[in-house]
């Protein structure tokens, strides 16, 4: 099932701006699923694929014309040397919306995004669904103070439950959560924190002991919504206040 997400209407809008656009977020969050529902018609592909992977590090300057634009490359994030290729297209055609590109959003990639498309590429950051979505609201327009704001908001108003509030709570934002009810949160978000600190961590920093990263981020969570004392944090997990700011 799919989740109609308020962000399609931003990436159409970016795409009639500039020749590049690159959707980033956390895994799972839909970013692929938002990018194919949009460049249906347009050719697809993805660096999870080893083969392609392999043809976009190794020959990059030819990997575009194998694939010409428009085009929707995912996973983005293993193959940076693409940039440079796509900034050359984008200055010898002058077409907006040729690349599509959705990558988990990484320190490096980003540095690499910035410096070699600069001014050719709109960025959009998608977080998880947000409430509207898990409701299926149609209404998207940013909160105004306003009478006018109040009353056409009015017109698209969906009743939440004591019981629907908490099993909002339990199973968070991620769209597999709410396209699949079925899903077990508790195995879901496990097995998501395991990839987390297993493959994206590690590519920040070495992580020795994963068990205490693992009550780093427990002893985090616990402090939204307060100004971060980082010795505190350093204290109670037993780390150097230097390791809690790395």
């Amino acid at each position: 099932m799919y989740i109609h997400r308020h962000a399609e209407k931003t990436v159409i809008a970016i795409a009639k701006m500039f020749g590049a656009i690159l959707v980033t977020g956390p895994r799972q969050v839909g970013k692929t699923t938002l990018l194919k529902r949009i460049t249906e018609e347009f050719s697809y592909v993805t660096l999870d694929d080893p083969i392609m992977l392999q043809s976009a590090r190794e020959e990059a300057g030819t990997f575009f014309k194998n694939t010409p634009p428009p085009i929707f490359v995912d996973e983005v994030q293993y193959a940076p040397n693409l940039f440079p290729y796509i900034k050359m297209m984008i200055d010898s055609e002058h077409k907006k919306g040729q690349f599509y590109m959705s990558g988990s959003q990484q320190f490096l990639m980003m540095k690499d995004v910035t410096e070699s498309l600069a001014g050719r590429l709109g960025l959009i950051e998608l977080p998880g669904l947000s409430l509207r979505e898990i409701s299926g609201v149609a209404f998207d327009e940013p909160f105004i103070p306003t009478e006018e704001y109040y009353a056409e908001r009015k017109k698209d108003l969906k009743e939440t439950s004591y019981k629907g509030i908490w099993n909002t709570i339990y199973r968070g934002s991620m769209p597999m959560m709410h396209a699949e009810k079925d899903t077990d949160w508790a195995l879901f978000y496990g097995s998501y924190v395991k990839t987390y600190i297993e493959r994206d961590v590690r590519d920040l920093t070495q992580v020795g002991d994963k068990g205490k990263f693992l009550k780093f981020m427990t002893v985090l969570a616990a402090c939204t919504g307060r100004l971060l004392n980082l010795a505190s944090v350093a204290r109670d997990v037993n780390i150097s206040p230097p390791t809690a700011e790395r």
